[in-house]
């Protein structure tokens, strides 16, 4: 079997940017959400302190080669960072790889995540609040759009398969039904600056049964988890702190009635039984199965976070199994298992060291076995 290629997605959130500073506060990045997480209920742990990087600033140069060094020592063959590109030239946080292009440092394997999302306030209790909207304006655009790619499709680190740029697209669907012709002239201008073709792969966020291969994409990571999830997420159990189980009992035995608030609350589900639950499936495309270390992003959204319990190596070395089994069937060009995520923190999502678990997830990856 070909040696299985992990790729963790990387969010470059963790340095402010003007932007960040009007929506939230001066100095505003991912850790100010971490650092301030606080316990929603007895035996929740929160916040997640980082462990041997600390709380980074990614404008460090040398931070970055710790992660790459960190990523390459336990297994994980890139990273795939999120891109910010959102029409008429618009682009966030695009600072990390533009000083990773320019320095060659670290000389580590990346590709890029297109996250064609409109960012709103949603995770911050504003869900009608537009912060940047996502939009396919014209030829021109997605021509600067491309001409911005292309120095990094060049780039000897980028990840390609048979020589194609590989390139995710986070929303597929709201790029087919707003722009169903953007992948074929992106492709087009791939071949005009002497690439055979680009090799685009839909994200997880879509179930995996649509026609990618009708809207154009070579790949399709897979579903498969959200999906097992999905079930649980909709009947999960609510958890309240110790505090106001017991003011509500004293208030209940002198009577006092109470108004309902429906925002203190929190969603678990256990990861264990989800993982048992998930089954890969083929999505039409070449399909790459997608696995998660751990998920808690109450430090985002408060007691309308969402928290996957149970939570071990035990339990990621069972999905890291049933990837490779799946991988082992599937026999694609690529062979990426897809790792969500590098460091998404203020998710619970992560394969950095925290202070609890250590390397202890990222070990998992380092004695991956290709079956």
């Amino acid at each position: 079997m070909k040696k299985i290629k992990p790729l963790a997605f990387y969010l470059p959130q963790y340095h402010p940017i003007p932007e960040n500073d009007e929506w939230w506060g001066k100095g505003f990045t991912e850790w100010t959400n971490v650092g301030k997480a606080k316990s929603l209920f007895d035996g929740h742990e929160q916040p997640i302190c980082p462990g041997e990087l600390g709380y980074y600033d990614l404008r460090v140069p040398e931070v970055r080669e710790h992660q790459a060094q960190m990523a390459r020592d336990y297994g994980v063959y890139g990273f795939i960072y999120y891109h910010y590109w959102f029409g008429n030239g618009k682009q966030l946080l695009e600072r990390i790889a533009n000083e990773v292009l320019a320095s060659g440092k670290p000389d580590f394997p990346f590709c890029f995540c297109w996250a064609n999302e409109t960012w709103s306030g949603r995770w911050h209790g504003l869900e009608k609040k537009i912060l940047a909207e996502q939009i396919y304006p014209s030829q021109e655009d997605l021509e600067a759009h491309f001409n911005y790619l292309l120095p990094f499709f060049k780039d000897k680190r980028y990840i390609k398969v048979n020589g194609k740029p590989v390139f995710v697209i986070y929303d597929p669907l709201d790029l087919n039904e707003n722009a169903p012709d953007y992948i074929s002239k992106l492709r087009a201008l791939a071949k005009e600056n002497g690439f055979d073709d680009l090799y685009i792969i839909a994200s997880n966020k879509q179930s995996d049964h649509f026609d990618y291969n009708q809207m154009g994409y070579d790949g399709k990571i897979s579903h498969a988890f959200q999906k097992a999830w999905i079930p649980y997420i909709q009947n999960s159990k609510v958890y309240i702190s110790g505090r106001e189980y017991y003011t509500k009992k004293v208030k209940k035995i002198f009577g006092i009635r109470e108004k309902p608030n429906p925002e203190k609350k929190v969603s678990i589900q256990d990861i264990s039984i989800i993982v048992d639950e998930m089954k890969f499936v083929n999505a039409g495309v070449e399909t790459y199965p997608m696995i998660l270390s751990n998920w808690d992003n109450t430090p985002r959204s408060g007691y309308n976070g969402v928290i996957l319990s149970n939570n071990s190596p035990e339990v990621f070395r069972k999905q890291i199994d049933k990837a490779a089994l799946f991988l082992k069937e599937e026999n694609n060009a690529a062979n990426f298992l897809i790792l969500k995520s590098w460091n998404e923190w203020a998710e619970g999502n992560i394969l950095e060291p925290d202070l609890k678990n250590g390397f202890s997830f990222l070990e998992e990856i380092k004695n991956m076995k290709n079956i």
